[in-house]
């Protein structure tokens, strides 16, 4: 029996017709096809668990795989239902508006993005509606559009965020007339053009038939605008929406506002017509698809998908002209069935149905049988591509007309514009990236042994002090990955610099110790978990069980733990080892572990920001900041607008930073999956999934081709993996001749110091940090001395060391004194309870630290209060300091560092 593949369609009945003209309703051979309304598809999978959910995933990446190489053929979007809340009207409209071939339409959803937001604002306010807000729904949808750029978020930036400072009766007369030219008079103009389009006809008005809205809502008063209609309707839904999600009320609340979002869709999606003769009618070569997978019976997320299949044959019938191919794969509801009164038959009927244009649903019933076999693979489409831009070519075609008044109109522009926009680019225009010249020769045996001698020759110390003084002294266990046994193990693991920042605070706690009898010696008992964690959980229960049996015997001595330091990285082992731990009371505090999924335990606390926090200020600084080299050879650098996002979907660490940058980051982004190990069991489907680096290079150069200029990679996976880029990409060369400009987390600091990238001048390399370099005249004084002490511990020459720089010996180092402190706080006498070290943690600790001042909140597992992070360039003059955010030194608040550091 042939094995089933994962990317095939299942061969039932009809299939062959099936998969011959799925590819043609895509991509017709003539474009005047794409003016049809194919029929909403149901393809009903049988089964049961999770043989049903394989079996819909298998026919969903049957369908998507030919409309995908490595990035997208032509715009598509498949549906996931995570929770009964969810919306996939907007997710839909999300998936669609990136990631498609450059100068293909549709590329503009102006209905969608305003609905969008403006449904997002009334959600995020259930229940405490008070009507009239219209303003505030305004106000909120054009700080949005001027968010995404264009002329509003030029005006914006030239002074729509805030009024000049000036004071007296010239700052009045600036903000009188500044505020009116660039917030007042384009906002107002922006919502009567709305209005006019979508409401009412007017004035204003291009498209005097084009009152979809209007007509949706039956309005009736000739004065009402855009944003009074919306404030009706919120007053209307928002006391539904605050009720139970299982409120019959509720449920009709999510409908009516998830068929304004995919009707503002489906209308978006109708413009342009195909063909004619204006440039951008003639772009329509493809048929936008959408892909739904219908959950299981019952479960979270059922009610999502057939809330938008309600939806779709709802707004489906009102709206005109060609709309996507929306295909729904997996079993629906007998009451759902009943309402979209399918058409039923079978593969080759559908297949030639999809053709024509839709009167009724069409539904076919999947036989369990053809799932056993091998399949039939789809052929993948081919839609004509167009080296230019329609923009492009209308101006072409516009010819003398539009030279004359682009002559006409360059005073005029350059006194609108205002002053000359800044190109200098973030940490400097030159495209070193590496302070060494050459990668520093590694001795990894050899660090690792002399920094552990140092450990147990202070262990042997504080054991003296309990046996000599009769003092009490205490362990920590310190959780880290196995020793380092090669050059790629040492830079890619921050295990030995880690290393280093305990045995410097347990140093400094022996050596104050002989003169303060309040402080508790520590001894530190490292211990292996294996390569990146892995055996974690195993060492966790194994503590848990000698601690368990240490209580059991009820004796108190220097061998006693008193918490646990360390779990450097978010794995998810690391976090099955951090449940265990809570369940025996063993205070941890963590040293890198960012992802915001470690916050499992109620006895952990972690000591750097978490990745919502970096990915925040990475998103505004790649949006806001010049980091992307000008295109054609031109100096400076501009913002960036797309980002190609490179995951490893099975690391915990990885698929979190990724996914919080990409709800972040206001302009497109494209998923790649990338483990070289080959794991891909939560890789989100249709985004690509590959296995090495040769691999990842192709792809990432043809997503950035497709997407343009002022695109970035946002790399959150591994050091090791994007090492492997690197090579790979400057070994393909292809792409390499416009540079490349990377954006990265912290993992990036363990190895982008080293040298190891000293000879790729095409890479513009910026990523996260934990401490300010002490060479920035920011640095506070205990940073500088912490540099200082840190020369000093190490043996040779400072400048051979290749986390000089680095984070995570500062961290370490703040982390294992936030322990200390609880540990001191906690003895009472010659006791020390472990209870009472989370007492102590849970009260607060605060200093002033190598890695800045630290505030740790009453009672909250969480990262200290606004904690340093930094943004890095590395430079041939050393790392360059681009953004930072938080109390860096003790007085300093990330409220008062602008944008870049804005909480919402």
């Amino acid at each position: 029996m042939a094995t089933p593949a994962p990317n095939r369609f299942p061969d039932d009945t009809g299939a062959d017709i099936f998969v011959r003209e799925y590819p043609t309703a895509v991509v017709p051979d003539a474009p005047g096809y794409l003016t049809t309304r194919p029929p909403l598809l149901v393809l009903s999978v049988p089964g049961h668990g999770e043989e049903y959910e394989a079996r819909v995933r298998r026919v969903v990446n049957a369908l998507v795989d030919p409309l995908s190489d490595g990035g997208k053929l032509v715009p598509y979007a498949i549906l996931q239902a995570g929770s009964d809340g969810d919306l996939l009207a907007g997710e839909a409209g999300r998936q669609l508006a990136f990631g498609i071939p450059g100068n293909m339409t549709p590329d503009r959803f102006p209905d969608f993005e305003l609905l969008r937001d403006t449904v997002a604002h009334v959600r995020e306010h259930p229940g405490d509606w008070t009507a009239p807000a219209a303003k505030e729904l305004r106000d909120h949808a054009y700080r949005r559009r001027a968010e995404r750029g264009g002329l509003p978020g030029l005006l914006w930036s030239l002074g729509g965020k805030e009024a000049p400072p000036a004071t007296g009766l010239r700052g009045w007369l600036l903000r009188t007339w500044w505020l009116s030219l660039t917030r007042t008079l384009p906002r107002w103009l922006w919502a009567r053009r709305k209005t006019a389009r979508l409401v009412r006809p007017g004035r204003l008005s291009l498209n005097r038939r084009s009152r979809w809205l209007g007509a949706e809502l039956n309005v009736r008063r000739s004065g009402e605008d855009l944003f009074e209609v919306m404030d009706a309707v919120a007053a209307r839904q928002a006391p539904r929406l605050a009720l139970p999600a299982d409120h019959p009320r509720h449920a009709e609340a999510l409908q009516a506002v998830d068929r304004l979002l995919l009707r503002a869709l489906l209308e978006d999606l109708g413009r342009p017509p195909v063909g004619r003769f204006l440039p951008k009618r003639r772009r329509r070569r493809a048929r936008p698809v959408i892909l739904l997978e219908m959950p299981r019976d019952a479960t979270d997320g059922a009610q999502a998908a057939e809330r938008f299949l309600r939806s779709f044959r709802q707004a489906g019938a009102t709206v005109g002209g060609p709309g996507p191919l929306v295909v729904a794969v997996g079993r629906v509801s007998g009451t759902l069935r009943a309402e979209l009164d399918p058409e039923e038959c079978n593969l080759s009927q559908a297949g030639l149905l999809l053709h024509e244009d839709a009167h009724r649903p069409v539904w076919v019933g999947l036989r369990e049988e053809p799932f056993s076999r091998a399949g039939l693979p789809v052929r993948r489409v081919s839609p004509r591509r167009f080296r230019l831009s329609w923009r492009t070519q209308t101006s072409v075609v516009a010819g003398g007309t539009a030279l004359a008044v682009s002559l006409l109109g360059i005073g005029g522009a350059e006194l609108l514009s205002g002053p000359k926009r800044d190109t200098g680019c973030a940490g400097g225009g030159d495209t070193a990236v590496a302070e060494l010249t050459e990668p520093v020769p590694v001795e990894p045996k050899k660090w690792y042994d002399e920094t552990r001698a140092v450990i147990d020759r202070q262990n042997a110390r504080a054991v003296r002090f309990a046996e000599e003084e009769d003092r009490p002294v205490r362990t920590v266990v310190h959780f880290g990955s196995d020793r380092p046994t090669d050059r790629t193990d040492t830079l890619f693991d921050g295990t030995i610099p880690e290393l280093r920042g305990i045995a410097m605070w347990q140093g400094r706690i022996l050596g104050e110790a002989r003169a303060d009898e309040s402080l508790v010696p520590l001894i530190v008992d490292v211990r292996t978990t294996g390569g990146g964690f892995e055996d974690a959980a195993d060492e966790a229960r194994e503590l848990v069980r000698e601690v368990r049996e240490a209580d059991r015997r009820g004796a108190q001595d220097h061998r006693t733990v008193v918490g646990v330091l360390g779990f450097a990285q978010s794995k998810k082992a690391t976090q099955d080892a951090l449940d265990i731990l809570e369940s025996a009371d063993i205070p941890v505090v963590g040293t890198t572990a960012t992802a915001d999924e470690m916050l499992v335990s109620q006895t952990y606390w972690p000591f750097t920001p978490l990745n919502s926090d970096e990915a925040r200020m990475a998103a505004a600084f790649a949006r806001t900041s010049n980091i992307v080299a000008r295109p054609g050879g031109k100096d400076g650098c501009v913002p960036a607008r797309h980002a190609v996002v490179v995951q490893n979907s099975d690391d915990l660490y990885s698929a979190s930073l990724a996914a919080k940058f990409m709800k972040r980051f206001p302009g497109e982004e494209q998923l790649v999956n990338f483990s070289q190990e080959g794991g891909f069991q939560a890789a989100p489907p249709g985004s690509p999934n590959v296995t090495t680096a040769a691999q990842l290079a192709d792809t990432a150069c043809r997503m950035l081709g497709s997407a343009g200029g002022e695109t970035i990679v946002y790399w959150s996976a591994r050091a090791r993996d994007f090492t492997a880029f690197v090579n790979a990409f400057d070994k393909q060369g292809t792409c390499v001749k416009d540079g490349l400009t990377v954006l990265g987390g912290n993992e990036l600091t363990n190895v982008a110091l080293t040298g190891e990238y000293a000879d790729k001048t095409w890479l513009r390399l910026y990523h996260s940090a934990h401490r300010l370099p002490a060479t920035d005249q920011r640095a506070s004084e205990r940073t500088q001395r912490f540099a200082q002490d840190y020369d000093a511990f190490v043996d040779g020459p400072p400048e051979a060391d290749p986390w000089r720089h680095d984070g995570h010996s500062a961290v370490s180092y703040d982390a294992f004194h936030v322990l200390s402190q609880a540990v001191d706080g906690a003895r009472s006498g010659q006791e020390i309870h472990r209870s009472a070290v989370l007492t102590a943690l849970r009260a607060g600790v605060s200093f002033e630290g190598a890695t800045g001042a630290v505030h740790r909140p009453l009672s909250h597992n969480r990262p200290p209060a606004d904690k340093a992070l930094v943004l890095l360039r590395q430079t041939d003059g050393g790392p360059v300091v681009v953004g930072v955010c938080g109390a860096y030194e003790g007085g300093v608040k990330s409220q008062d560092q602008g944008p870049l550091c804005a909480v919402d």
